[in-house]
């Protein structure tokens, strides 16, 4: 009963740490896309973040609340009940998704998971020399949302090259990971991209039945989202488990 409720406690705990700083890192800091009047965050670093250490629940909830905390601070009232559910769809799909990939790794070789993340592994890199090419080059407006959310702080050129060497840089990172030591890492990538499919789709539903804004507009930026998110998420979930390996599993 009592190692029950300590677990318990913990939980709550892991989840009320996460839920704020799903908030903060989702209000810290925004880019403006003048092509596109739009913006995305990093707040879904911390989603993924907490779905990929702690399972689907905790994930759902923290994603959630805390994106849906932060729309309430920043003024966007009107995507506040939307983001609730969204986020927290994308939070729980992560986190089911993460965990069914490590049983289903029993099933595997080590070379086939190998193969799997390596493929991943491009079509990331892809996605963001893509999306970066398409939407996020030129010169871009940089805002930080403790210092205005309504002047940038600061303009930056951003050249095309810049996105197809990280989309390189990508490839050869998941790669290296792959082969170094976890071949099945490439399903935690996966599980990402599937939550922010629906995250992405979520918003576009939202925009365009009840909004009525031109929603088309709003889903590369929310594609850069994702892959903003899964690029950092990945990667503190590695190290975090091989510091703390009682979390595997």
């Amino acid at each position: 009963m009592t190692a029950r409720k300590v677990s318990l406690t913990s939980k709550l705990s892991v989840t009320g740490v996460f839920t704020a700083l799903v908030c903060v890192a989702t209000i810290s800091f925004t880019v403006y896309v003048p092509s596109t009047r739009g913006y995305f965050n990093i707040g879904e670093t911390m989603v993924y973040t907490a779905s990929l250490l702690f399972g689907p629940f905790i994930g759902a909830f923290a994603g959630g609340v805390g994106s849906m905390l932060s729309d309430v601070f920043l003024g966007y009232y009107y995507y506040a009940p939307a983001t609730l559910v969204i986020k927290a769809l994308e939070g729980f799909i992560v986190g089911f998704l993460s965990r069914k990939g490590r049983k289903l790794a029993k099933d595997y070789t080590r070379h086939e998971w190998r193969v799997f993340t390596l493929e991943i592994g491009v079509l990331v890199g892809m996605l963001i020399s893509l999306v970066g090419f398409l939407y996020y080059s030129g010169f871009v407006e940089l805002y930080s949302s403790v210092v205005s959310i309504e002047n940038p702080t600061s303009i930056v050129f951003i050249p095309v090259e810049f996105w197809f060497a990280i989309g390189i840089l990508v490839v050869i990172l998941v790669s290296a990971i792959s082969f170094i030591s976890e071949p099945e890492f490439g399903f935690a990538v996966i599980s990402c991209i599937f939550g922010g499919l629906i995250m992405v789709f979520g918003y576009f539903l939202y925009e365009q039945l009840f909004l009525g804004v031109f929603a088309l507009a709003e889903v590369p930026i929310n594609i850069g989202q994702m892959t903003v998110g899964l690029i950092i998420a990945t990667p503190i979930v590695r190290v975090v488990k091989r510091a703390l390996p009682q979390l595997k599993g």
